[in-house]
């Protein structure tokens, strides 16, 4: 209970901003459109299909979840630099209150956020003769549950280990990779090198082809998709979990 009142407050706090709105909702709208645009100047001959809206659609859900990340980030740091938490933690909430809540409360603003980006994918599809299947679009959202904690555990991990004017840029560095080497925004399969190496080393371009997979029903390769995702969400958690906690324990101290 004490979590989910929490929830509700930091929620609250991250929808007060107007960038969240723009960022988590606007922003990949307006990607859709631009990079769609691009893709019917992309002469067939090329083959390029990554700008096609079954590839584009989950890359670009993807993204958006890294902004996630930012907001999270800096609502932490914000709440640490304003003593927040450390009048929380010595309260009867526990630092497990906190963490579901900071958690909760920014899933359900994924989980808008991807809906909104199919849903938007969907009538583009539409628009340039393809339709997305729905059952797939579920599925997709379904797969990139995984990649959203993770974005989470990454943010808490930034907002708890900086501060407030620091936090954005930690962020845009994970922004930046993302968009570089998740395979959004380059067809990372096809090259090779240490672009290639770090890509499937890091575990976005896995998300971003999950996604991908799983839009397009291609049950056989998510699988392995999956448990890199899946790992590295359980490492980067647990791993916030035990730096909140511990940070917790010596700002009281």
């Amino acid at each position: 209970m004490k979590s989910i009142v929490f929830c509700r407050r930091t929620l609250k706090e991250i929808l007060r901003d107007p960038i969240s709105y723009i960022f988590c909702l606007g922003f990949p709208i307006v990607m859709l459109v631009i990079m769609s645009i691009v893709n019917q100047s992309i002469p067939a001959e090329a083959n390029m299909t990554i700008f096609q809206i079954k590839s584009l659609a989950p890359g670009i859900a993807f993204f958006g979840l890294s902004f996630v990340m930012l907001f999270i980030c800096i609502q932490v740091s914000k709440d640490r630099s304003t003593a927040l938490i450390m009048r929380l933690h010595a309260s009867p909430m526990k630092s497990s209150d906190l963490i579901l809540g900071y958690t909760l409360s920014v899933i359900a603003l994924a989980v808008v956020q991807l809906f909104i980006t199919y849903i938007a994918s969907f009538l583009m599809g539409l628009a340039f003769g393809e339709q997305l299947p729905v059952e797939g679009m579920l599925l997709s959202i379904v797969c990139l549950m995984p990649s959203a904690i993770m974005f989470i555990a990454i943010g808490l991990i930034f907002g708890t280990i900086t501060n407030e004017k620091a936090a954005p840029g930690m962020c845009s560095i994970i922004i930046s990779v993302v968009g570089m080497i998740g395979g959004i925004w380059m067809d990372v399969e096809n090259m090779s090198g240490i672009i290639c190496d770090v890509s499937n080393a890091l575990p976005f371009f896995h998300g971003v082809k999950l996604a991908r997979l799983a839009l397009c029903g291609n049950y056989s390769g998510m699988g392995e998709q999956l448990l890199i995702v899946c790992i590295w969400m359980a490492v980067l958690y647990v791993l916030a979990i035990l730096i909140m906690g511990r940070k917790l324990k010596k700002d009281v101290q």
